[in-house]
């Protein structure tokens, strides 16, 4: 019986390979894929997925994946590429489309009050009042020195121009004198105005109509050069650096438990949002075909299933799933006419 029981699992088995090689594999999976979503479209997703399991996933997928040495690997792939450029350059026009930088820039020009509310919590920084008041001061300087050149050309103008400056520095310092006796933070509140006149130059700028106007044009300049890998403006280490900061910075924001949290929060809000949806009906909403999904499919198997075959190894993973079945007791009793 033994024997019988080997022929019978060699038949299976080769019946089986037989579905899954040459023109009978397209159907097969068509066939199985299609049977498949049938049976998922019964089911609505939050009884056919546990959302722990998928936040167990999500854990392994932030803490493990982003420093793992794939994905390492893929990133020397993409710094290669990027440094290289494309093959053939070519304008930035070509792939973005103009109207939707414009309604991008309209929508990023209408968080000006959100900027302004940023910028404004800058003055409780020390040195970020200290860089402005230099910032500030070096263009003050620049004009007075761009005046004063322009009248050192004027007979005797020259002359008042700076004497009128060298009278306002004094009476400047004299006021700052007086106002240092009266208040002690005087440079931490001098710094603070130097942020709050910077910021209000930031905000109005970015209100200006013009400042639309003009960004569109140095988007129009740009979408116009042919694009090209930065070999040509920075080297390859500085670039290799900078991708290498970032993705270290990457992988530790990932692995952080509160960043872990949140990949929590949005496995529990999709399952509220979709878990009511049947897996079809989930493909409609992100209007994706099933016909192509299959279709998608079938294109896949053939060079997986193929090298399978070749191995040898998809038939060693069917034998070994389906000898158990004819080496146990009830199969024997039904071969030897006592089941």
């Amino acid at each position: 019986m033994a024997t019988l029981a080997d022929q019978l699992l060699d038949a299976q088995v080769a019946f089986h390979l037989a579905r899954l090689t040459g023109d009978e594999l397209p159907a097969t999976v068509t066939r199985v894929a299609e049977h498949l979503l049938d049976a998922a479209s019964q089911h609505q997703l939050s009884d056919l997925v546990d959302p722990s399991a998928v936040k167990a996933v999500v854990d392994r997928a932030l803490t493990d994946v982003p420093g793992s040495p794939a994905v390492a690997a893929f990133i020397e792939l993409a710094r290669e590429l990027v440094q290289a450029g494309p093959a053939e350059p070519f304008p930035l026009s070509d792939v973005v489309d103009r109207d939707r930088v414009e309604r991008l820039l309209d929508e990023v020009l209408g968080l000006t009050p959100a900027l302004e509310r940023a910028l404004e919590r800058l003055t409780a920084s020390p040195l970020v009042g200290a860089t402005a008041t230099r910032f500030m001061g070096r263009i003050v300087g620049e004009a007075l020195a761009a005046n004063q050149a322009v009248a050192d050309r004027v007979p005797g103008l020259g002359s008042l121009l700076s004497l009128g400056t060298r009278a306002a520095a004094g009476v400047v310092g004299a006021a700052d004198k007086q106002l240092d006796g009266l208040l002690a933070d005087t440079a931490g509140k001098g710094g603070t105005l130097a942020v709050r006149r910077l910021n209000r130059i930031i905000v109005d700028t970015l209100r200006d109509p013009t400042t639309r106007e003009a960004i569109l044009q140095v988007w129009d300049l740009l979408a116009a050069e042919p694009l090209r890998g930065p070999g040509e403006h920075a080297s390859s280490e500085r670039v290799s650096g900078t991708i290498d900061a970032t993705h270290d910075l990457v992988v530790s924001v990932l692995a952080h438990p509160r960043v872990v949290a949140l990949g929590h929060a949005v496995v529990d809000g999709f399952f509220e949002a979709f878990g009511g949806y049947t897996p079809v009906e989930l493909l409609d909403q992100l209007e994706l075909e099933r016909s192509d999904l299959v279709a998608d499919l079938v294109r896949l198997a053939p060079a997986v299933v193929g090298t399978l075959v070749e191995s040898g190894e998809l038939e060693q993973l069917l034998r070994a799933e389906l000898a158990p079945f004819f080496a146990s007791d009830a199969v024997a009793r039904l071969l030897t006419g006592h089941g």
